[in-house]
């Protein structure tokens, strides 16, 4: 019963996010109410041995059906891994507590903001040019690397909102772009994790087989529907994210207080 509950939530993950990120909003849950007594570390672990798989294929599948702007991407791409294995070291250092309080009201602003924009991430218009371009996509592959690998919650939509805001792509090019910068974060966590033992291959060899079935289906509707669609379920994502978080911040403010 254990198993075939994550598998299922496996399958809904890669299903949203291979439309706009967010994935680990149903999976990673599911994991903690399967296995209550697992170690953190290895129910995180197994989370990115399965969803790694989706996201790869996303990448793939929006690659073959959506002009990318790879002189950029594959420079953002080395240094959101080595920015999302040096967060993942700073974790093992720092304590995360900053992060769980403030990200629901980074969040907040950030849906704010899309929903003032109206216009915002509808037509495809890059902002910029040659090196321009590629420092900015660099910026964004090691920031929000670094915040995948040392905290993570949101990284798909931070990526998807930065490359509609700084680089002038709509919804459907920053997404498509954010899940090759996602395959790379999510390999250096992997590493790591498998790395410290904290991997179980089995189950997430059951779960990568179900995320890659709903990421298949994501990216394949979010492809035929285009920039639009993926927009409204970047808002529907991130204010589920903002909910989530927000009690999570919530929860750590009445332990700072009990």
């Amino acid at each position: 019963m254990e198993l075939a509950l994550v598998v299922l939530a496996s399958l809904a993950a890669g299903f949203i996010d291979a439309i706009v990120g967010g994935g680990g909003l149903v999976l990673v849950p599911a994991l903690f109410a399967a296995y209550p007594q697992a170690v953190p570390a290895t129910l995180f672990g197994t989370n990115k041995g399965a969803a790694i798989w989706g996201t790869a294929l996303a990448a793939w599948r929006y690659a073959r059906h959506v002009e990318l702007r790879w002189h950029s991407l594959l420079p953002a791409m080395g240094a959101a891994l080595a920015g999302s294995a040096l967060g993942a070291w700073g974790a093992t250092m720092v304590d995360a507590r900053v992060w769980r309080l403030a990200l629901p009201i980074i969040l907040l602003a950030l849906l704010i903001y899309t929903l003032a924009k109206k216009d915002l991430g509808r037509a495809h218009a890059p902002l910029h040019e040659g090196r321009a371009e590629v420092w900015r996509a660099v910026a964004i592959g090691g920031g929000i690397g670094l915040y995948d690998g040392f905290f993570g919650p949101g990284t798909g939509s931070f990526f998807v909102f930065l490359f509609v805001r700084l680089l002038g792509y709509d919804f459907l090019h920053a997404s498509a772009s954010a899940k090759l910068l996602n395959t790379a974060t999510n390999a250096a966590a992997l590493t790591l994790f498998a790395a410290t033992g904290h991997l179980w291959w089995g189950v997430a060899a059951a779960m990568a087989v179900a995320n890659m079935a709903g990421s298949w289906m994501g990216s394949h509707l979010a492809i035929a529907r285009g920039a639009g669609f993926v927009r409204g379920v970047f808002l529907v994502v991130v204010a589920a994210l903002i909910l989530k978080t927000g009690w999570d911040a919530a929860l750590t403010w009445s332990a700072v207080f009990a």
